[in-house]
Formats: structure tokens, C-alpha cells, sequence
């Protein structure tokens, strides 16, 4: 073979090779575009409950197809994928309640918490009430659920009569929440979450009487406690129902707790974006700068303190959270997700905050 035959071959062959290179480079770059858009909610403004049944010996690829099935995740490869890299052991068999609009870090959070061994919610006589639903969320699935309608009972969440006669009842739990001004609803956090037999309903004021009286039984032994830290039963669940949305495990919702307390210390305003999207009655993933600047005394960007009350129903995971709020003596004021992977990021300073914002752009984006 001649010298000018050789360089064509080995020019062809240089470009062949670089040729798969750029394919394989491409390859890479789409699979974690792949990935990235995987790990986002289904709808993120798709607030429905969707029950989900684990059958007993389910692997993890298997768990995956259910869930893509049920379109509360968009991929079951990329939900196998996490599951392997972050080393998450099997999940429990059992029911769960999930939403579209739940990223694939919380969908995994829930099934961690394990799942229950009788249906929730697609049969009549049962009514669920999830920890972080709001009034209007329970409202809907009373209307499922029941012969009530959701117009009633946020009808009978108004209703003042009905009101003072459960604080009379109940003064300890209800006092704090009845002098409040501004509320949306004067029984917004205090409606216990947990599955209410339904089935021999004789009215809709006894399922109501049900969530509050479980409530005050929950309550009952961090009543002394939250007596001698000066902090009345609404500031607690507004906290705890701030720190449910913005924390997932145990540590990070105290150290949030301990956050929020930082900045009621300094008179610096909450700034969650809980409240904001309460203030709108929406669920975004993003707000806008006009959104922050809502005109409601629930929005705690513009307002300081605690603002009006709960903005859901919080656990008593994040009630204990800010009863015990940890590492106030480290100073931080500022928190933030990566939405990706669920790990919280704190600083002491804005400065801080936002170079870590920047780093985590991609991943939140």
C-alpha cells in the first residue's frame, strides 16, 4: 500500500474515532439530562392523592414500574438508578399515598416511612388525612370519601358557632387560634393526621370532633413544654407546619427549626416559600419575584414573625422539631435543598447562601 493510501486510512480512522467519542460524549450528556428531568415531579401542580399498593417481595425494579405506572414518577430506571447509588435498602410491602406533583427524592422518603397493611383511600369509609395537607386538600378528600361535600365542610370551617363551641371545649388546644387575626382557618393544623373510620358517620361535625379531639390528645404532653418556652400552640404549628414542608428528615427539621428561631431572634422575616405559595393557595416549584411580593399576611417574605397560623396539618415529628429545635448555637440563617438529592445546605451568612445557591442551580433548575 502506497504512503498517500496510509494517510487516507489513518484519516479515516481518525475521524471514525472521533466520530464515536462525539456519540458517546452526546450519549452522556443526554442520559443526565435523562436523569435530571427524571428526578422532578410528574406535575408539579398535581396535588392528587394517588394510592399505591407494594405487593410483599417486590424488588426494587418492580416497585419502579409500579410507581411510573401509577405517573407518580416519570422513569422506573432512573427511580432503580437512585435507588442503587444513594444504597436505599427494600421497601416495606403495604399501601401508600403519593402525588404527581411529589419529586422522586420525596416518593422515596415515603416509602422509606414504610406503608400501611389496609387500603387508605379509594373505598368509601375511610377518610385520610395526610401530614402537610392543608384545609382545601382535606376538604376534597372528605368529598371523595364521604356524602359530604368539599363546600360543606369548608363551610363548616367558618363557621363561628361550631368554632367556640370546640374551644370551649378544647381552651388548652384552640385558645391561641380563636384570638388570631387574619386566619384563613381557625382549625387550619389542628386537624390530626391520621385515617378516620367513616362508615357510620352520623355528621359531619363528628369527624370534625374527631380530628380535634385526637389533636388535643397528641398535644396533651408538650402542652407544659411549650408553656415554658413562652410559645403558644398557633406559633408551634406554624413552625411545625413550615418546618413538614421544608424538612424530610428527623435532623434537618430540627436544624430548620433552629433557623427559623435564628431570624425571629434577629426580626429577620421567615422567608419561606411555604407561606408564599399558602398566600396564593397554589403549588409552584418556582416562584417569581412578583410572587414573593403577594399582598397576604401569610406571605412571611414581606411580613415578620409568625404570621397569621399553620399553613397545614404538621407531624408530630416536625411539632417535637421545634419544641427541640439543634444547632442554634451555630448561628445559621439561611437553608437550601437540592431538589436532586433531598440534602439540605445551611449558612450563616446570605453571602454564603447564595454561592451555594449558584453551585446547586443546575440541579434545582
Amino acid at each position: 500500500m502506497d504512503k498517500k493510501k496510509q494517510r487516507g486510512h489513518k484519516k479515516r480512522y481518525w475521524w471514525i474515532a472521533i466520530t464515536i467519542i462525539v456519540v458517546l460524549a452526546l450519549g452522556l450528556v443526554g442520559t443526565k439530562v435523562y436523569i435530571n428531568s427524571s428526578m422532578k415531579a410528574v406535575n408539579s401542580s398535581d396535588n392528587t392523592s394517588v394510592q399505591v399498593k407494594i405487593p410483599l417481595g417486590s424488588s426494587n425494579e418492580k416497585i419502579g414500574k409500579i410507581l411510573q405506572n401509577k405517573k407518580v414518577i416519570k422513569s422506573s430506571w432512573v427511580f432503580d438508578y437512585y435507588i442503587k447509588t444513594h444504597n436505599k435498602t427494600s421497601f416495606n410491602a403495604g399501601y401508600y399515598v403519593l402525588k404527581p406533583s411529589m419529586s422522586l427524592t420525596k416518593v422515596v422518603s415515603e416509602l422509606e416511612k414504610g406503608g400501611s397493611s389496609t387500603s387508605l383511600i379509594g373505598e368509601k369509609g375511610k377518610v385520610l388525612v395526610q401530614e402537610g395537607e392543608t384545609i382545601d386538600e382535606i376538604a376534597k378528600t372528605v368529598q371523595q370519601q364521604t356524602k359530604y361535600s368539599s363546600k360543606q365542610f369548608l363551610t363548616l370551617m367558618k363557621n363561628e358557632s361550631y368554632l367556640n363551641k370546640l374551644a370551649n371545649e378544647y381552651p388548652q388546644l384552640l385558645d391561641s387560634t380563636m384570638t388570631a387575626k387574619n386566619v384563613r382557618y381557625r382549625l387550619e393544623g389542628y386537624l390530626y393526621p391520621a385515617t378516620y373510620d367513616v362508615s357510620n358517620l352520623k355528621s359531619l361535625k363528628s369527624l370534625v370532633n374527631q380530628m380535634v379531639a385526637a389533636e388535643n390528645t397528641s398535644l396533651k404532653p408538650y402542652y407544659s413544654t411549650m408553656t415554658k418556652k413562652h410559645l403558644s400552640v398557633q406559633e408551634v404549628l406554624t413552625l411545625a407546619s413550615l418546618v413538614e414542608r421544608e424538612g424530610v428528615t428527623t435532623s434537618d427539621r430540627g436544624k430548620i427549626a433552629g433557623v427559623f428561631f435564628n431570624r425571629i431572634d434577629k426580626n429577620m422575616p421567615l422567608q419561606s416559600d411555604i407561606s408564599v405559595m399558602y398566600a396564593l393557595n397554589t403549588h409552584k416549584k418556582n416562584l417569581t419575584y412578583k410572587d414573593l411580593k403577594v399582598d397576604s399576611p401569610y406571605n412571611l417574605y414581606i411580613n415578620k414573625g409568625y404570621g397569621p397560623g399553620p399553613f397545614n396539618s404538621p407531624s408530630i415529628s416536625s411539632i417535637k422539631a421545634v419544641l427541640n429545635p439543634t444547632d442554634r448555637s451555630k448561628g445559621y440563617l439561611y437553608f437550601i435543598a437540592n431538589t436532586k438529592t433531598g440534602k439540605i445546605y445551611y449558612s450563616k451568612t446570605y453571602a454564603q447562601h447564595q454561592k451555594i445557591t449558584k453551585k446547586l442551580a443546575k440541579d434545582n433548575d
